[in-house]
């Protein structure tokens, strides 16, 4: 029976729930995306219709689980059981408490964390009602299954977390960078590279799916698990290396400017193509200059590099660890930046047709009609004071760098894209939770007007649907 008398309380929860949802959105998705869109291998429009989707999949797909974490195993709800109006309340304060801190500090540009916000304000009310006893610290039993439960293992995912992915990172780069990147002729060993690194983003999804599971069953034993994960990465891979990689080899190496994305399916048989006839005037190439307006006095872009006289070759090699071979595709245009919203019409009145025409325009689109790349440099200067020390200058940071040969950056841009969408994926999965995991609670207490206990405590289909639209 429902407690009509707290519908106050649940119209509160909803409301400040879908706050936090919004919150979510606004700090977390760029997670996944930053590093592609300010390395230009996406734009930023494709880039937050790929997060759409890929972080809808997790939600409903896998965030059921993670849901059922946040309401269930942090406080010890049965003590509840004679007073489950107390839990409802408490929720919707912590709710209110989370949302509430993430929007200022979202307004003032603090580095402010979903996941912190809601698990202090649920630990929060749960000591504030039954005591620091009432909070599932850790589960009894010592061992691995104390710290794979309750509050502790949420604390120790903040600390392993960031440690782990930093050591993988810095793996996988140097792998990269050694085995392709400073190597003589780098896209050829590159394009060996690519199956591999696509192999294991698939193992990861599908490592994700099986063990941490969601709304569906899983009927595998802990013995067939690691080989389903195992055959589904290199079945991936070699459908890469058959189909993706015949395409890269004739777009990059080859220069095929007739070749679309849609001939990837042809696989194999691009390696039959003919000559590649000259490309029409107009044609700049798919390989951008990705350190396009970061060079200066104190060095060179590959680009620039390529474009030397065959006499420096030596000291080209040395510069850049392998062989520099001129490509069209490398001399590359600026591009310039076409604007969904476009300029505000000039000299009409506010409620006329073209000025009406474009405050939708803007209402619908401002968000994602930005030019991050171009942002960088002036929002850098600006933090900098803008002053000549090369010690604290951008450009100067930039002409430091190493530059690679564009046509590796380019072949590992649709990698990146991937890795960033599977990382859309699991914010889907995980952070989800954070809005709706109370919610869940808030809305079943006020619908049943008991606790949800056991094989009940089931976060409703429809609202990792709802929640998933807020941000």
């Amino acid at each position: 029976m429902a407690l009509t008398e707290f519908n106050y309380l649940f119209v509160i929860g909803t409301i400040f729930a879908f706050l936090d949802a919004w919150n979510i959105g606004a700090n977390d998705v760029a997670n996944a995306w930053a590093t592609s869109v300010a390395s230009r291998s996406i734009k930023y429009l494709p880039a937050m219709m790929i997060a759409a989707v890929m972080e809808f999949s997790g939600a409903v797909g896998v965030g059921a689980r993670v849901a059922d974490t946040i309401r269930t195993k942090i406080v010890d709800t049965q003590q509840f059981s004679s007073s489950p109006a107390v839990l409802m309340l408490g929720m919707v304060c912590a709710v209110v408490a989370s949302s509430v801190y993430l929007t200022f500090g979202t307004k003032v540009g603090l580095p402010v964390s979903t996941t912190h916000s809601l698990m202090g304000g649920v630990i929060g009310f749960g000591i504030a009602a039954l005591g620091t006893g009432g909070i599932q610290w850790v589960k009894p039993g010592g061992g691995l299954q104390a710290i794979n439960s309750g509050v502790v293992q949420v604390f120790m995912a903040w600390i392993i977390a960031p440690v782990l992915a930093g050591i993988f990172a810095s793996i996988i780069f140097l792998i990269t960078k050694y085995a392709v990147l400073l190597r003589q002729n780098p896209v050829m060993k590159g394009l060996f590279l690519v199956p591999v690194y696509f192999a294991v983003t698939a193992s990861l999804i599908v490592m994700l799916l099986v063990w941490k599971g969601g709304s569906y069953e899983v009927n595998l034993t802990d013995a067939q698990i690691p080989m389903v994960v195992l055959l589904v990465g290199i079945g991936f891979g070699l459908l890469v290396a058959v189909f993706f990689v015949p395409w890269l080899y004739r777009v990059i190496l080859k220069e095929d400017w007739q070749l679309r994305w849609y001939h990837i399916y042809q696989g194999p048989f691009l390696l039959r193509r003919g000559d590649v006839p000259p490309p029409p005037g107009s044609y700049t190439g798919p390989v951008q200059d990705y350190y396009q307006g970061h060079a200066s006095s104190h060095s060179s872009s590959r680009t620039d590099l390529e474009s030397r006289d065959s006499s420096n070759t030596t000291e080209l090699e040395k510069e850049l660890g392998g062989t520099a071979t001129p490509n069209r595709s490398s001399q590359q245009r600026p591009q310039e930046r076409k604007s969904l919203v476009g300029p505000k019409p000039e000299g009409v009145a506010w409620y006329s047709r073209d000025m009406l025409f474009w405050y939708m325009k803007w209402a619908l689109f401002h968000g994602v009609d930005q030019d991050v790349v171009g942002h960088q440099a002036a929002s850098a200067h600006s933090r900098l004071g803008d002053n000549n020390n090369n010690n604290n200058n951008l450009d100067d940071m930039h002409a430091r760098a190493a530059r690679y040969d564009n046509r590796a950056e380019y072949m590992y841009s649709f990698l990146q894209i991937m890795t960033a969408a599977t990382a859309s994926f699991t914010h889907g999965a995980n952070d989800v939770s954070n809005a709706i995991g109370p919610y869940a609670t808030i809305f079943q207490i006020w619908r049943d007007g008991r606790l949800p206990v056991n094989d009940e405590a089931e976060v409703p289909v429809w609202i990792l649907y709802v929640f998933f639209l807020i941000p």
